[in-house]
This record gives structure tokens, C-alpha cells and sequence, in this order.
């Protein structure tokens, strides 16, 4: 075949879905009837697709991105052709065949490339010229810094003031000065100083024990305050660790890691300004965990899309900071055949343990990325959690994994027997993203 060499499943397409309702519709697009002048061939798939109008919707996936162009107006990405047309190729090897590329697909799939490889050559220029004034640079990083160090004060007073003035009357003022407050942390240029002003704002009413949750955060809040006033004196993982939480880029500086690529996770976090997406991958030979971020403003989806469950040959660069567990991935991902395995697990208790770990290297950790095993799904008096099959110890579900469907589907692979879980581990309890049974430990069973 090309370059890509293993297709897809149908549930590693449909993972690529921004959400159910293009699930749904490009399953009704996953079959011939609709499509014609369809093909294959150089690491791409294309297709006329029938539409409501006269002429065909012209469809072109690059499948080692994945990236995708479609001639309709869905905003979707991917729209539901794209994912009827990767529908169609997973359905049968002989649906769509090997031809030469139609001269719009070409045209897309060249430039595309092209900017690629233009973008490859100028990053190889500035690793080795280094930055084109590195004077203007550093003045730039020094006024900001400066701004964020006045924000950092300013927050500083704002919470003392809280303090002073007793948790109770914080309901008063209402979310408006809260707002206030978050919006002269964005004019600082310290978004996540900004991010933790609007979570503040949010507690006060929010239900029993919000004075309690109140002073959790705060406290929190005001630990990244002085952490940033001292950053000189710290080392520096745990310094870059305090830049990235107020909200300055983490800096690319780890050495490549070349591995299989485990697909274990993908799901969004959506807020009015931006799309948040999140894909975990394991190491199936170096036995790392490693994060990829992608974004989409507007509306849009996140560009990055990776089928769940699927093994990808290709290179990471972590981040760097405490953890190191987000990281950019390289130019392209070929996916590999053969048995896949779940990330080695441990109990509940073990799980734990990592959480603390990682807290000590950063304390403004929301979760921790686990995988349990020999676990059983069961019902208890404050909902359903995760417990070791001897029934020694047990970790709660997050309220938002308890509403989600995929705890059903985690509940019917486990038939009332151990399975091994991955997920993200913190003081909310569990969420569960991925399952393995033991009678198929090689196929991932998406949660989210």
C-alpha cells in the first residue's frame, strides 16, 4: 500500500470525531453509494462525495498527518466525509484502489507538504543560527516578565484582601470583581495566573463546603504568586515548571524520543475562546507517558487528531519542567503492525503514590496520568469507583466520569472481573480513559 501502510479500523476512524453527532453522520457516508472517483496511493485517499447540491463535494485525507480538505462548508475538522471516506477505505481493503492522484488532490497534498518541509528547513536555520536579534528577545522577555511580576503583586493584595475581609463575605461582591481581577492578569500577559483568578470566582455559592474549596485554591494561588517573585532562587525544573503555570511557554529543549507510540487517549476541553485537545500516547518500547496538546480557537477543532488504539512510529520532544510529560510531536506518525499491549499497571495504592510523587513536583497538578490494573468497576454509597480485585483499596470517579456514557462501556467489558484502566489520577478521584479486558488485551476500548 503507501507509505502509511496499515489502515485504520472503524473505531480508530470514528475516534476522530469531534464529536457524536459527526460520528453519526459519517457513519451513513462510510459506504460506496455516495462516493465516486475515489483512490488511493503516496500516503493519501480522495473522493467525489454526493451532496445536497449539484456538484460533488471534493474530499482529500493525508493520512500521515491525518490532515484533511473537503470542498463543504463544515466548520468541523474533520467534516463528516472526510470520516465517511476513511469509513469506507476501513470497511474493505479493496474499496478504494491504488491510482494516481486527480490534479486538486495533488495540488492540496504538494502544498501541503511543501509548507512542511519549508517549516522543517526553518526550524533547522534557527537551531543553528539561533534567533535573528537575540537583544530585541531578551528585552521583550524581560518587559514581560516585568508585567507579570506586577500582576503577581497585584493578585497578591487582592487576596489578602479577601483574607482579611473573612472568606464568608466573598459571595458579596459577586463575580464581577473577580473578572476584574482575571482581566488585569491577562493585561499583564500571565493567562494562567488569569485562568486561576476565574476558577476563584467560581467557588463562592457553589455548593457545601465552598468556603473550604475556597481556601484550598487561594492558598494555591497565592503559592504560584511567591513561587514567580523567587523564581531566581529555585531549581530550575521546578522554575520552568512556575513560568508554564502563570502562563509563558515551555520551552522545547528535551532530546528527540524515537518509540512506537501507544494511541491510549483523546478527548476535548472546550471553553467560549478556545478548544483544548489532549492525546496521551505510551512508549511501547521506552515505557514513557507523553501528552500532545493541540488548540483550536473560534469554534474549530484542533487540528491533531490520532486514532485511538493505533501504534505510531515517529519521534517526541518533551517539553521541558518538572514533569515533562507534554511533548511536540515530529514531522509524521507511520503506523505499525502487530500485538499491542496495555501500559504496565499496578493497584490502586500504587496509582496514589504516583499522584503524590508528581505533586511534589508540581503542587498545581489537577491529575496524574495512571494506568490500574486488576481492577473492578463497582457500585458505592457516593457512586461508582475503582477497586483492587482483593478489595484492599479503592479510587472514586470524578463526578464528570460518573455522567459520562463511557463508564457503561467500562462496566460491560469488565462483566463484574478485573480489567486494566488508563487514566488521569487526582484529588477529584479517577477518570477513566481507556480499558483493556484480559480476554483482549490487545485492542484499546476507548472511555471518553
Amino acid at each position: 500500500m503507501n507509505a502509511m501502510g496499515v489502515r485504520r479500523t472503524a473505531d480508530q476512524v470514528l475516534a476522530l470525531a469531534p464529536d457524536e453527532a459527526s460520528r453519526r453522520a459519517g457513519s451513513r457516508l462510510g459506504t460506496a453509494g455516495p462516493w465516486s472517483g475515489t483512490g488511493r496511493g503516496d500516503g493519501a485517499v480522495w473522493g467525489l462525495c454526493k451532496g445536497s447540491g449539484a456538484t460533488p463535494y471534493r474530499t482529500v485525507v493525508d493520512t500521515t498527518g491525518p490532515a484533511y480538505l473537503c470542498g463543504c462548508p463544515s466548520r468541523k475538522f474533520p467534516c463528516k466525509h472526510a470520516l465517511g471516506l476513511l469509513l469506507l477505505q476501513a470497511s474493505d481493503e479493496t474499496a478504494i484502489e491504488d491510482s494516481a492522484a486527480p490534479d486538486w488532490a495533488e495540488r492540496w497534498l504538494a502544498a501541503r507538504r511543501g509548507r512542511a518541509a519549508g517549516a522543517a528547513r526553518a526550524a533547522e536555520g534557527d537551531a543553528g543560527g539561533g534567533p535573528a536579534d537575540p537583544e530585541a528577545a531578551r528585552r521583550r522577555a524581560e518587559r514581560r516578565a516585568a508585567r507579570i511580576t506586577s500582576g503577581a503583586e497585584e493578585l497578591e493584595r487582592r487576596l489578602a484582601d479577601l483574607l482579611r475581609g473573612g472568606l464568608a463575605a466573598a459571595e458579596q461582591p459577586g463575580y464581577g470583581l473577580w473578572e476584574e481581577t482575571a482581566a488585569r492578569m491577562v493585561d499583564a500577559q500571565a493567562p494562567g495566573l488569569a485562568g486561576r483568578v476565574r476558577e476563584l470566582g467560581a467557588i463562592p455559592g457553589s455548593g457545601p463546603g465552598w468556603p473550604v474549596r475556597l481556601l484550598e485554591e487561594c492558598a494555591l494561588t497565592h503559592l504560584l504568586d511567591r513561587a514567580w517573585l523567587t523564581t531566581d532562587r529555585l531549581p530550575a525544573p521546578f522554575a520552568t515548571t512556575v513560568r508554564t503555570r502563570v502562563g509563558l511557554p515551555a520551552p522545547v529543549t528535551g532530546l528527540p524520543v524515537r518509540d512506537h507510540w501507544l494511541v491510549l487517549a483523546q478527548y476535548d476541553a472546550a471553553d467560549t475562546r478556545l478548544t483544548t485537545r489532549r492525546v496521551w500516547l505510551h512508549g511501547t518500547m521506552s515505557g514513557r507517558t507523553a501528552l500532545l496538546l493541540s488548540f483550536g480557537a473560534g469554534g474549530r477543532a484542533p487540528r491533531l487528531a490520532l486514532p485511538v488504539g493505533a501504534v505510531l512510529d515517529g519521534e517526541l520532544t518533551p517539553h521541558a519542567g518538572s514533569g515533562q510529560l507534554r511533548a511536540e510531536p515530529g514531522e509524521q506518525f507511520v503506523p505499525v503492525a502487530g500485538p499491542t499491549a496495555p501500559p504496565p499497571g499496578g493497584p490502586v495504592g500504587a496509582a496514589l503514590d504516583a499522584y503524590g510523587r508528581a505533586l511534589g513536583e508540581d503542587p498545581w497538578l489537577e491529575s496524574w496520568p495512571v494506568t490500574l490494573s486488576g481492577v473492578v468497576p463497582a457500585r458505592a454509597e457516593y457512586g461508582w469507583q475503582l477497586a483492587d480485585a482483593d478489595g484492599r483499596e479503592a479510587l472514586p470517579l470524578t463526578p464528570a466520569a460518573q455522567s459520562r456514557p463511557g463508564l457503561w462501556r467500562l462496566v460491560a467489558l469488565s462483566g463484574g472481573g478485573p480489567v486494566t484502566v488508563f487514566g488521569e489520577c487526582g484529588h477529584r478521584g479517577f477518570s477513566p480513559l481507556a480499558a483493556w479486558s484480559p480476554e483482549s488485551p490487545e485492542e484499546t476500548v476507548p472511555l471518553i
